[in-house]
């Protein structure tokens, strides 16, 4: 079976830095956990090539967010990059019930593909 593959970037960093994107391209003057830029589709759909995007981790929150969870910070950060990547390729949990909804399954699913613990939570 083949799989057609895409690029994807990942920049870590601390909440100082994703405070700075999020107030430049969301107008949102906060630090946040996660950002995700999609090269796939809008204006310009064929520019982007192969590479899905950009997603940006914040690992001051994400640690923050792991010690509160009682989970690792690798896991913290496994589930920002699912919730990443499915913003990547067009899933939307802002955009309503139903799309939330199917996030969450996907996200789940992908967890339990890559995380050993099966009972790691979505987002």
């Amino acid at each position: 079976m083949g799989y057609d593959t895409h690029e994807l970037s990942l920049l870590i960093t601390d909440d100082a830095g994703i405070q700075e994107l999020n107030s430049s391209y969301r107008g949102i003057d906060a630090p946040t956990n996660v950002l995700s830029f999609p090269m796939l589709g809008g204006e310009f759909p064929d520019m982007g090539g192969k590479v899905l995007g950009d997603i940006v981790v914040s690992a001051s929150t994400a640690l923050q967010e792991a010690l509160e969870a009682g989970i690792s910070i690798e896991e913290r950060i496994s589930q920002l990059l699912v919730h990443g990547i499915l913003h990547l390729v067009g899933y939307d949990h802002e955009s309503g019930y139903e799309d939330e909804e199917a996030m969450i399954q996907k996200s789940l699913e992908l967890l339990r593909l890559i995380e050993p613990d099966n009972t790691l939570d979505y987002f």
